[in-house]
């Protein structure tokens, strides 16, 4: 390997260590490891809307997303149509709001109440507030036409960032950088370049950020002949470094996925893993070339075996959920049909997950299931250590749970956040209701504080 290119992977793998041990910045939509998991310490358990207890700020949201927030330092990004029924186009241009409270009186213009899954207005935007009290920063307009596909809106992509840019991507394939203090440095509009997007349910995939390159992949078929791709980014100049078709033979709308990929290290050599269109994929990043694929996420070829769950990647495990089941924990290396060689167990006897993504600790696999019951799995074995056990969050789940500070947090649609212990028993510690309102999105951490966002909210819970 040329010395340029290990410098690279170093210095990309001691960029995602500081950012887990620092516990500060929470810079993608699973966090600095892209694998919903946090080293902080001293989270809260337990916090209470109606009395106030381990409510550190909350700040009023102009709309619902399942975008999930992104932190570096002192700012939040977060993405949001603006509010249902504002005037056309939203305040783009708009800067710093009145202090705290942030969304709404002298703030972006949220709405409280409950909420729901009303379309929201159609401008999408990009929000950058205050980690220490929550009032406004910045705000600025992405896109225009949002548009509401069941269970997610044009603004699902979470935004990605490295600390002095950050990207933000649409559904409707506009792909936008920013400096951290709102200056756009450029834009793309992937559409345009490439075709239209042919998913069935709009597209949910957030970019990925390595080595100066921002990831993105765009697998679909359901509405459209063009192939599947990914393509690399620069992340500074915003001209393509790569991009390359990703072939699958799946029917109807089996190619379609809505995952989002992860990074993994083999050998010290840094691949991209794509899960999705039946197949589960490693790519080189320097130029997107495939290395080894492994089939089995649809055995009986269903025509509409669609993925939301993304893969998960722990140690030298790559764990693959597809549509509830089968779902394949592959060991990693090897190269072309790994199928075979490389295929460590599979998990077929129910509690599969749907949307929600995995999490694993390199000793305990745990999923959620959209229909609130917890699995855990030994992660070298696949043998079953507890489950499926009812976690009573009340509603579905639809957010990725969270694994930090020896617990489990799983959020439901209604805001309720169960915490569990993590480990080989199934222990709940707490049930945590919050506003009432649509929740989609992923917890996010930073420092020994929670980040919640609901349709109406963005919560900081914190001891």
């Amino acid at each position: 390997m040329p010395l340029g290119r290990i410098l690279s992977v170093v210095i990309a793998l001691l960029y995602v260590t500081t950012s887990l041990a620092a516990g500060e910045n929470w810079p993608a939509w699973r966090g600095p490891t892209g694998d919903g998991r946090s080293d902080s310490t001293n989270l809260p358990t337990e916090w209470n809307l109606e009395t106030g207890k381990n409510i550190v700020w909350k700040a009023e949201l102009p709309s619902w997303s399942g975008g999930t927030p992104v932190i570096w330092g002192d700012r939040i990004f977060i993405t949001s149509p603006n509010k249902a029924g504002a005037q056309e186009p939203g305040a783009g241009a708009q800067e710093k709001g009145g202090k705290g409270g942030g969304f709404g009186k002298g703030g972006f213009g949220g709405k409280g109440g409950k909420g729901g899954r009303d379309p929201g207005g159609q401008t999408l935007m990009l929000l950058c507030v205050s980690k220490k009290d929550g009032s406004p920063l910045w705000q600025r307009d992405l896109d225009t036409g949002n548009r509401v596909y069941n269970k997610q809106n044009s603004s699902s992509p979470s935004p990605v960032t490295d600390g002095k840019h950050v990207w933000s991507m649409t559904g409707n394939g506009v792909l936008t950088a920013f400096d951290m203090d709102g200056k756009e440095i450029w834009k793309r509009k992937l559409q345009d370049d490439y075709g239209k997007f042919g998913l069935m349910w709009g597209y949910g995939s957030s970019p990925v950020f390595y080595d100066g390159k921002i990831i993105v992949e765009v697998l679909h078929g359901n509405n459209t002949d063009d192939p599947s791709y990914l393509v690399a980014i620069d992340g500074a100049t915003g001209k393509n470094v790569w991009r390359i078709e990703r072939p699958t033979d799946a029917v109807r709308e089996s190619p379609d996925a809505y995952t989002t990929p992860a990074l993994l290290s083999v050998n010290g050599q840094m691949q991209i893993v794509v899960s999705g269109g039946d197949y589960v994929t490693g790519h080189d990043p320097a130029s997107g070339k495939e290395l080894w694929r492994a089939a089995g996420l649809n055995p009986n070829r269903s025509q509409n075996f669609r993925i939301i769950a993304s893969p998960v990647v722990a140690g030298d495990l790559i764990f693959a959920p597809t549509r509830k089941s089968p779902l394949l924990a592959l060991k990693a290396g090897g190269s072309g049909d790994v199928t075979s060689s490389h295929t460590a167990w599979k998990w077929e006897k129910g509690g599969g997950p749907d949307v929600p993504t995995p999490v694993c600790d390199g000793t305990y696999f745990y999923m959620a299931s959209d229909d609130g019951l917890m699995t855990c799995i030994e992660a070298k074995s696949g043998q079953l250590v507890y489950g499926p056990q009812r976690l009573n969050v009340g509603a579905t789940v639809s957010a990725s749970p969270l694994l930090a500070d020896g617990k489990l947090y799983i959020t439901g649609e209604n805001g309720t956040t169960v915490v569990i212990a993590a480990g080989p028993e199934f222990k709940p510690l707490s049930s945590n209701p919050l506003d009432g309102s649509y929740t989609l999105s992923s917890i996010a951490v930073s420092g020994s504080q929670l980040f919640l966002r609901t349709s109406t909210t963005l919560y900081c819970i914190g001891r």
